[in-house]
């Protein structure tokens, strides 16, 4: 910068004007910005995915009798007190699952130590062959014959409740009856134990047993007990019940299936409400199941 004198006009003093000389253009750099990283998301396994939907389930609960608990002796007093005047009326189970979108209906069977109804008999379809067809026919099978019933099945001709198929069959009948009898719970599956070699043996365990089972919303109603019975037969009841259901939707472990060679782990089914009720009374939820 170069400076100049001057006199002031007013003052006549001397002063300097700088000459500013222009400086050369400063360009400003930053950093180059990185890529924009994408975070991985972690694998779970089947353990910690059973884990995470039953916490989810817990913390869904907001019903609005969600803290009017009762243990199991008082909801039963309670109920025998509103249904006083009708001793045949019937108390009834009802247990709600978290069942995911996709899952499996849940379903079992179960032998009661006292019945509430009388038991409806189950008819039987068995596809098999040769000696095992024999043996089916014998133990009580209604309907038994080869890959040619698959036709009868699907339009109608053929009725049953239970499906079973021997391991040599399954392979046949699936292509032709996964669709139709999936969504019904009926195709045979070695998960639940209706594809075996052991047909008859498998139909006499059957019998005497009651079969349950949930609705597409997982929820599951069975008659329990009658008003009539006995107190400590309707907690025999009820903990039986209670004890299937658990071991079916995964929340308790299964001890008739820890001999098994497969490692693969049960996908769990949270329960969320137990309730008991009857005709008359309203539903009560019990505490200690």
């Amino acid at each position: 910068m170069a400076s100049l004198s001057s006199i002031c006009r007013r003052c006549y003093n001397p002063f300097n004007i700088q000459q500013v000389t222009p400086f050369a253009r400063q360009f400003s750099t930053s950093p180059v910005a990185l890529a924009r990283q994408v975070k991985k998301i972690p694998v779970l396994s089947k353990r910690a995915i059973a884990a995470k939907a039953k916490r989810r389930a817990l913390k869904a609960r907001r019903h609005i009798y969600e803290h009017e608990k009762m243990p199991l002796m008082d909801a039963i007093a309670v109920l025998r007190a509103v249904e006083v005047a009708k001793p045949n009326s019937t108390y009834e189970m009802v247990i709600r699952t978290a069942m995911s979108r996709g899952s499996a209906v849940p379903k079992g069977r179960i032998n009661l130590p006292r019945e509430a109804k009388p038991k409806t008999e189950d008819r039987i379809l068995v596809f098999a062959e040769g000696r095992q067809a024999d043996e089916a026919k014998r133990a009580g099978a209604h309907i038994v014959g080869g890959i040619d019933l698959a036709d009868g099945v699907i339009n109608g001709r053929h009725q049953a409740t239970t499906i079973l198929c021997t391991p040599a069959l399954i392979r046949a009948i699936t292509p032709k009856l996964g669709r139709i009898l999936g969504p019904r719970g009926l195709m045979p599956s070695e998960r639940r134990g209706t594809v075996t070699d052991d047909i008859a043996g498998y139909i006499r365990r059957l019998s005497g047993t009651t079969e349950w089972r949930g609705d597409k919303s997982g929820t599951i109603r069975m008659p329990i007990a009658k008003m009539h019975f006995p107190v400590e037969d309707v907690i025999k009841n009820v903990r039986m019940f209670v004890t299937s259901v658990k071991r079916v939707t995964g929340n308790q472990k299964d001890t008739e299936s820890t001999d098994r060679k497969s490692k693969s782990v049960k996908p769990v089914n949270a329960i969320t409400r137990i309730l008991l009720k009857s005709s008359q009374a309203p539903s009560i939820q019990i505490s200690d199941l």
